[in-house]
């Protein structure tokens, strides 16, 4: 019996195969300067960097080029000055799964591109409701689900940016007290890229009426190219754990830390205790909403049980 072909929307490519695209491409990153884009657990080395982040770079580089060209074609045709628009790359993916590192040494080698060199990172941290807000709302539990952010300021934020507007404000979110920071902002001046990372930015939402569903907009329309950073959930959970009993030793211990408390449990109690947040919290979130959001990406990122980046998906055209 003949076989029946499986199809995809996504072209695949071992690391090796993708590391073969790189095409020559300088590696302008040191040892030093990676080590400082690093998470807790990560341990991205600089053959990683060259075999598979530099050649999405390259990629990435090669569709910015064109958006600049469009840009200054549609400016000759109108003969009129355009405002400067920001390409922006959206990447998604769980808590634990490495995405703010992923975000950090994209926007460093995408700014070492003489057609880009302005680069900006946003996390969507910074759109979460503040805690005063949350217990209201009854939602510290779900801190991260999609219901816990002011989606209407987030759609607002990439809404001026990509107006060219010449000045744009977004909150500031500290990991160290878990909370909105008052009266701090972080001030994007016109970028050539933006980078957004956050955990549901590639969500949708299905909104209906009597008569069917009613038209909206999404963050992920404001994407000129999306990325979802994906690993197997056992792994993610582990990596979890392992980050929560680091951080014992290092932010926990920071007396104004919300996890001050969590400082000094013993190693089982605090395999128990990061079990039970995973569980109870970003697992839950993973899987009903994060998860379901990766077919919408544009490059999935596929990472192994060691953090090494194995595979990378590409949609096809």
């Amino acid at each position: 019996m003949k076989k029946t072909k499986k199809f995809s929307p996504y072209m695949s490519f071992t690391s090796d195969k993708w590391r073969q695209l790189r095409n020559s491409t300088p590696l302008l990153l040191s040892e030093a300067e990676l080590n400082k884009l690093l998470g807790l657990i990560e341990q991205v080395s600089l053959d990683e960097v060259a075999n598979v982040y530099l050649p999405l770079s390259r990629l990435l580089n090669l569709y910015v080029a064109n958006s600049q060209h469009m840009y200054q074609t549609t400016k000759r045709f109108l003969c009129v000055p355009e405002e400067k628009v920001p390409y922006i790359i959206g990447i998604a993916g769980s808590v634990a799964v490495g995405k703010s590192t992923t975000a950090r040494i994209l926007q460093t080698l995408l700014s070492r591109w003489p057609n880009h060199p302005k680069v900006d990172l946003v996390t969507t941290d910074g759109f979460l409701y503040p805690n005063a807000e949350l217990e209201k709302r009854g939602l510290m539990k779900r801190k991260g689900f999609p219901e816990s952010y002011d989606i209407r300021a987030l759609m607002k934020f990439l809404a001026e940016v990509k107006s060219g507007n010449p000045e744009v404000v977004t909150p500031v979110y500290s990991h160290l007290v878990y909370d909105i920071v008052p009266n701090e902002y972080q001030v994007i001046r016109q970028p050539d890229i933006v980078i957004v990372e956050g955990l549901n930015v590639l969500q949708t939402t299905r909104t209906r009426n009597g008569n069917g569903p009613v038209p909206q907009l999404f963050v992920s329309d404001f994407f000129d190219i999306s990325l979802y950073v994906d690993a197997n959930v056992k792994d993610i959970s582990r990596w979890y754990v392992e980050r929560f009993k680091l951080l014992r030793h290092t932010a926990f211990k920071d007396p104004t830390s919300y996890f001050r408390r969590y400082a000094d449990l013993s190693d089982d109690e605090a395999t128990e205790k990061a079990l039970s947040i995973w569980r109870e919290i970003n697992e839950r979130n993973l899987l009903m909403n994060i998860l379901p959001t990766r077919a919408r990406a544009d490059i999935i990122l596929r990472k192994g049980p060691n953090h090494d980046i194995q595979e990378v998906k590409l949609r096809k055209l």
